[in-house]
Parts: structure tokens; sequence; C-alpha cells
């Protein structure tokens, strides 16, 4: 038991050390870091263990990553990831890190690696609303700055969220700057004047700085506030002077001033008033309405002379100098007021004022009739000042009509002063106010601002995207210059337009590849009856990402190459098209792997063989190309699969295996039946197909070949005996056998002897010499007929020359030679007889020849 404590210690301090292990592994696993841009495709290679730590490799979390555990490499999933969906919450300049846990080493040790997932820019800046409003004064200060508060915002980080800022449509009048923060600017650049445009409309463009930049439009609306910088002036169709009836009744409209103020508002409100230098009389019997401008008389009138009322009216406006003009006012005696002039309306009327709808060709719209003291019939009525009015006797009364079209738009009423002249002793003036409102018809179609828009839009935009505002005015009034916006009806359901904003806007997303442009027509209609409309075009031209990458024809290209060409023979082209445009659709190939001598022309798409190609050698060779778009941010790429087989030639000549030689010999027994083999001739083609299909055939003249006791066969080789061997061929054959393949045009061949020893005992077989051809050269065409030929070797031929020229001696010496060699074989046969070579065998007759 006293022993029992160090032991605890020591485990105790092991265990501590055990501890200690691990967090310094976990501390150096720790600084281990990788990094990969989101939104990667599977199987993107990320980073390697090995480098760290030994193998094997276990990744035990693997839904972004999978893992090598043999090389420790680990590589993307079908499971992208996106940086801005990961980490919603995570700041721009933080990095956005993944961990993940392995088990490494013979040990299985637990580590932990850091992936830091790298922004790309795969968001497009987005204002919060599609338009700004901002109002100004009208007397702002060239120079003066506003500030935007309506910035664009980026969801990606560093670059690619840095944004540039750009005001189009401004035409000079604002411009834009950006100051650190970002701070947006608007500059005033010239002087303003509401009374000359009092709204401006411009674009503003945000652009990110990342590879492949992306933007974001929102309309900019400035309106221009009104200032009083215009006073008060009368028109210059306000009277002048009116003579009234001395009999004139009380609150009788005696004329009505008119001034303008082209301010808005309560700049533009004008006050009328009477300058304190008109007279007691004047402001006793004449009243001026402060609002309208109205003069009325202030009591009944009773007047039998003539006399004229000055009234200085002045029209005051807000921190104006007032104008002034003067109004002359003759009454005339009353005995003058005998002559009246009484009006029979004929158009629509209220409260004695006329109303007539625009646009109508001359109209009559009443009869004016004298009434009064019969003394004055040489009276008239005469129109004053020039008006679209006249006046026309008929019967003893005046037709009153209108002398051309009126216009509501140039003027909505009209003030017309009928005179009454009399002839005689006095001459007296009648002065009768006819007033005449213009009623709006719908004359006017709505008016786009332009006639034709233009614009760019990538592909692969967020639906819902807002394109732009058009606009479009209506010079009526009311429904009639209420505008609606429409689209075409044949335009594509994708685009729509806000029926009472213009905006427009595209609900799906644009693809390039399917179609490259859009025409739309916008139709402006107002809400007259019956309506009329005005219509503009509008372009949109989708601009090219790099979307799509290179595709093969075919996954899988497949050629075939006859050996032996010559040196750089094309062997076959491949092609590949990219849908995109520009450098995104500009693809270029490689060679990314191969096992044969080929080389790829790029600019024709063509395969070109680098050396000599012998099927023999390599009948087929594989390549895979790899075919890469120019196109930004990444470029894009696919493979394709490429097979060459090599077509055979008849280059190899036939190879004789067996026999193995010219002189070997074979031994065929007499009591050979007939149709049995006796011996095989077998011969190899390096070639294929037809090249290598060999026949063998045996060359010898018809006579010999009917007689010939042996039979070869023309597929197999085989050689039998064809009839009943007799003593007459007993003795050794020489069979000249051809050996050809199939090959067009020409066949290859090669030859070979067959020795064949009919004997009655069968024994092993020996030849001196090799048999030799002597025939003609045309064995390979005509075989058959090639005459046979006696095979001797080239002593023979010498002993064959010396025998023809001796033959008489030797037929002298015949019998005595024959005597001698008897006796002499009679005296070695018995000393000799053991001692006969075994490969020597006796013939009995002469070698035949085939």
């Amino acid at each position: 038991m006293g022993n029992g404590t160090p032991i605890n210690m020591s485990w105790a301090g092991l265990m501590q050390i055990l501890l200690v292990v691990v967090h310094l592994q976990q501390i150096i696993c720790g600084s281990v870091r990788f990094s990969i841009p989101e939104e990667q495709g599977p199987g993107v290679l990320v980073g390697s263990l090995s480098e760290h730590f030994p193998p094997p490799y276990q990744l035990l979390t693997q839904k972004y990553l999978w893992m090598d555990k043999n090389t420790g490499d680990f590589y993307t999933t079908e499971e992208k990831m996106d940086r801005e969906a990961l980490f919603p919450e995570e700041t721009k300049t933080e990095e956005c890190i993944i961990l993940h846990n392995a088990v490494v080493g013979p040990s299985g040790d637990l580590i932990q690696f850091a992936v830091i997932i790298e922004d790309i820019n795969d968001n497009a800046p987005h204002f919060e609303n599609s338009e700004i409003h901002l109002k100004m004064s009208e007397d702002v200060s060239v120079g003066t700055s506003f500030l935007l508060d309506d910035q664009a915002l980026d969801r990606d980080a560093g670059y690619n969220s840095e944004l540039s800022y750009q005001l189009e449509d401004s035409d000079g009048v604002f411009s834009l700057t950006v100051e650190d923060g970002p701070v947006i600017m608007l500059v005033v650049q010239t002087a303003l004047d509401r009374e000359t445009q009092d709204m401006y409309q411009m674009t503003l463009v945000a652009t990110d700085r990342g590879t492949g930049s992306l933007s974001a439009t929102a309309t900019l609306i400035v309106t221009v506030t009104d200032v009083n910088d215009n006073c008060p002036s009368f028109s210059p169709d306000s009277p002048r002077s009116v003579s009234i009836p001395g009999d004139s009744p009380k609150n009788m409209l005696v004329a009505q001033v008119r001034a303008t103020d082209p301010d808005s508002g309560l700049n533009a409100a004008i006050v009328y008033s009477l300058s304190p230098k008109v007279s007691e009389q004047a402001k006793n019997l004449l009243s001026l309405d402060s609002l309208t401008g109205s003069i009325r008389l202030t009591q009944d009138l009773q007047s039998d002379s003539s006399k004229e009322l000055l009234l200085k009216v002045l029209a005051s406006g807000h921190h104006c100098p007032p104008a002034d003009t003067q109004v002359t006012v003759s009454v005339l005696p009353k005995a003058n007021q005998e002559l009246a002039i009484k009006i029979g309306f004929i158009v629509e009327h209220q409260n004695e004022t006329m109303v007539l709808p625009e646009n109508q060709p001359p109209t009559v719209l009443a009869v004016l009739e004298l009434e009064g003291d019969s003394r004055f019939e040489g009276s008239s009525i005469a129109i004053e000042g020039e008006v679209p009015f006249t006046l026309s006797p008929q019967n003893g009364k005046y037709l009153l009509s209108t002398s051309k079209a009126l216009d509501y738009e140039m003027k909505r009423e009209h003030h017309t002063f009928v005179v009454v002249h009399a002839e005689g002793s006095v001459i007296t003036h009648s002065r009768r106010a006819i007033r005449v409102l213009v009623a709006d018809v719908n004359d006017n179609a709505p008016i786009f601002v332009q006639s034709h828009y233009k614009l760019e839009v990538e592909e692969n935009n967020q639906p819902g995207m807002s394109l732009l505002k058009v606009l479009a005015t209506d010079a009526d009034s009311g429904y009639n210059g209420r505008v609606t916006y429409s689209l075409d009806k044949h335009t594509s359901s994708i685009f729509n337009i806000d029926p009472n904003t213009g905006q427009l806007s595209v609900s799906a997303i644009l693809d390039r590849e399917r179609q490259d442009a859009h025409t739309l027509t916008v139709f402006a209609q107002d809400s007259g009856s019956p309506p009329l409309e005005s219509a503009a075009t509008v372009s949109i031209q989708v601009l090219d990402q790099n979307d799509n990458a290179p595709v093969f024809i075919t996954p899988h290209f497949i050629f075939f190459m006859p050996e032996n060409v010559k040196l750089f023979a094309q062997v076959g082209r491949v092609k590949v098209t990219d849908l995109d445009e520009g450098a995104n659709g500009n693809t270029e190939l490689h060679v990314v792997s191969s096992s044969g001598p080929f080389v790829l022309d790029n600019t024709l798409g063509t395969l070109h063989t680098t050396t000599d190609l012998d099927r023999e050698t390599h009948d087929r060779y594989e390549l895979y190309l790899l075919a890469s778009d120019h196109g930004h941010p990444v470029a894009l790429t696919s493979t394709a699969r490429v097979t060459i087989f090599v077509e055979d030639i008849n280059d190899n000549q036939p190879k004789v295996i067996l026999p193995s030689s010219n002189s070997s010999c074979q031994t065929v027994s007499q009591t050979a039946v007939t149709g049995t083999i006796v011996t095989k001739i077998f011969a190899i083609d390096a070639d294929s197909g037809l090249n290598s299909e060999i026949t063998y055939t045996v060359v010898m003249p018809d006579p010999v070949q009917n007689t010939s006791p042996f039979r070869v066969d023309l597929m197999s080789g085989n050689i039998t005996v064809a009839q009943q061997l007799l003593q007459k061929d007993l003795g050794m054959h020489h069979l000249f056998i051809v050996v050809r393949d199939g090959g067009k045009p020409a066949p290859l061949y090669t030859t070979v002897w067959v020795n064949l020893l009919v004997n009655e005992s069968v024994g092993p077989c020996h030849l001196d010499r090799e048999p030799t051809w002597s025939g003609t050269a045309d064995v390979v065409q005509t075989p058959q007929k090639t005459q046979i030929c006696e095979a001797v070797d080239i002593r023979s031929a010498q002993l064959t020359l010396l025998v023809g020229l001796g033959m008489i001696l030797v037929s002298t010496c015949w019998l005595v030679a024959t005597v001698v060699l008897y006796l002499k074989q009679r005296r070695l046969h018995h000393k000799n007889r053991g001692h006969i070579e075994k490969n020597e065998i006796p013939l009995r007759l002469k070698d035949k020849y085939y």
C-alpha cells in the first residue's frame, strides 16, 4: 500500500501531459487555414492536409467538403457555399470562416482546420426605393450641394461592395460628387427657374467595383419649388375703357381687370385695389372686388348727361411693388339709353355666359337685336376689338358667330364687347359685354417626353427589377388629360408597366442566349371619350454574362486513321460552340490528357499526327480535350473524349511458324491411308482483317498436281494424303508452298519448303541441304500454273553439268563399277552395320519435287 501513491501520481502526470499534447495539437491545427471563393461547383480542390498531417484522413462533416482519405485532398460538394447566406450577420470587414473537424494520422488524432469563404461579386447593388424625391428652391445658388440619403446597398464585401455613382439624363443642370463615407451630394450646376421647368427626372446609377461589375438604377426626381421672384402685371386684354348707360342698375358689372403672376401658390396671389388718387365721386359710384378685379356699380344710375370716371387700379403681390392700369368709365346720358341690345342665346348658356366646345367650326352663338327709341333708326351693332367673333346682319337682327374654331388649350375664356352706333343728331354708344367659355374636348393625345427609349440590361437579372420610367403629358384637362400606360398586347408577359406611373419592370430573368434584344411598344392613353393614345418604343439590349460553358458537338469523338500516314496528317476535326458572345464566347482548345503522338490546331480545331502510326504497335489512342472560354469573372470549361482507331494496311507479310525451316523433314509411312493429315503448315500475320487472313497453296503444274500423292488445304494448311501411296511414291517429296494474306490491292506472301519422305518404315528424317526454287517470279499471281522445277543445291548443279558431258563415259564404265561396288559393299556390310547414323535412311527412289 505504501507504494500506491507514486503510481497514482505517475498516472495523473501522464494525463496532464496528454491534455497538454491535445491542447498543443489544437493550437497547431488552429493555424491550418485554407480559403476558397464562394459559389464554387462540385469537385473543386480546396486544399490538402497532407502538408500538415500524415495519412489516413477522415473528414467528420461533409456538407460542403469531402476528403480523399489517402491523399488528404478535400474538394467541394454539390452544396454550394454562399457567403452571404452562411454569414448574414457578419460585417463586411470580417472573415467568414467555417471550421471543420477531421481525424488524421495512424493514431486517429482529432484536428480542426479553418476554411475561409472568400467573397465573389455575385450580388448586384440595389436601391431600397426605385424613386428618390428631392425638393429645392428655384433661387438656390449654383454650386449648392444636397445630400442624397437613399444610397445603394451591396451584400458583397471588400472591393465587390465598393460602389461608384453616376448621374444620367441631367442635361448639365446637376452633377454628382461622392465623398468619403460614402456621402453622395447632388450639386446644382446651372440656375433654376421654376417658371421654365418645375421638375427634373434623372437616373442615378450605382456600380460596384468587382470583377464583372454589376449595377442598379433609381429614378431621381427633383422638384423645383417656387419663390416669389415674379410680380403681377396686367394682361393685354384687360379693359382700358368702358361705357355704361346712364340708367344702369346697381351691382351691374362695369368691367373686370385681369393681372397675372407667373409664380405659383401664395406667391401668385393678387390683390386688386383702387389708387388713393381715385376721386371720391368714382369711389362712391364704383366698387372694386379685391380678388376678382370686378368693377361694379354701387347704386342705380339716373344720369341725363355724359361723364367720365377715371379709375386707377392697382394689382399687388407678396413683396412686390403694385402694378397699375387705368380704366376710363364713360357714363352715357339716360336719353341715349332708349336703345338696348337684346340677346337671344342659341348655344348652351348659364347666367348669360355662353359655353361652346372647342374645335367647333364657325358656329352661330346668339341673335342680337336692338330695342329702344325709334328715333335711332340708323343704328347698328359692331364688335369691339379683334376677337374670334363676327356679327352679320340678317332681317334687322344680327347673328353673333365664331369666326374660327376656338382652342381650349390656347384660351379658355373670351370676353367680347358689342357696341351700338346710332346715327342722327346725337351719336350714342351702348356697350354690352358677352362672355364665352370654351369647353375642353379630348382633342390632344398624350405626348411622350421621348419617342424612343434605349436601355441596356445585363442578363440573369433579379426578377421584378425596375428598368425605366416613361413619361407622357396631355394638354387636355380633367379626364381628357389623365394619362394611363399600357404595353402592346403582343409584348412578352415578363414585362410589366405601372399604368399610373409608367414604371417599366421585368418579372423574369432575362437570357441573352435566348433573346438578346427586346423591343417594347408602350401606349399612353387619356381618359377622354373617345380616348386618344400615342406610342413610344423601348429598346432593351440584353448584355451578355459568362453563364454558358463551351459545348462540344459530341462528348466522345471517334476517328479512324490508317497507319503509316504522312507526318502531320489530319486525323479529324473537333467542333465546340459557346452560346455567349465576345470574350465570353471565345473558346480555346487544349489537349489535357493524351496517350498518343497528336497535336491540336487550336485555330481550326483539327488533330494532326506528330509521328508515324503503326497499328501493330498501337491500335488505338485516347485523348481528352479541354475547351475554355475567356469569360469573366471566371472562365468556364468543358471536356470531351477523343478515341482514334488506327486502321490496318497490309504492311506485314505472313510469317511461317511451322515448319521451322526449309530444311525440316517429315517421314510419312507408305501405309498411310487417304485423308491422313501427315503434317501442317502454320503461319501468322501481324495485320488484321482481310490483311491477316492466310491461304496456303502449293506451286506445281497441273499434270504434276493431279499425280501428287499429297494435298494442301487452302485455309487450314493441313497436308493430307490425297491418294493411296504406291511403290512409285516412295522417296523424298519437296512441296513448295506459297503462304499469302488477303490484303488489297496486292497480297503479301512468303514461301516455305515442306519436305516429306515416304518410306516403308517411320523414322527420323534428315535433309542435308535446303531446297531452292528456280521457277519464275509469278508465283503470287498464278501460282497454280507455275512450272515445277527440280530443287538442287549448288554442288548438284555443277555435277549435273559434268554428268551431262560424261554420260557416254559413265555408260561404258557402268558395268565395271557395279561389280566393284557390289563386292566392296559386301565386305563393309558386316563391319559398319552398327555404325549407321540414326538420321540416315536408305532411299529407294530419286527425290520428287513439287
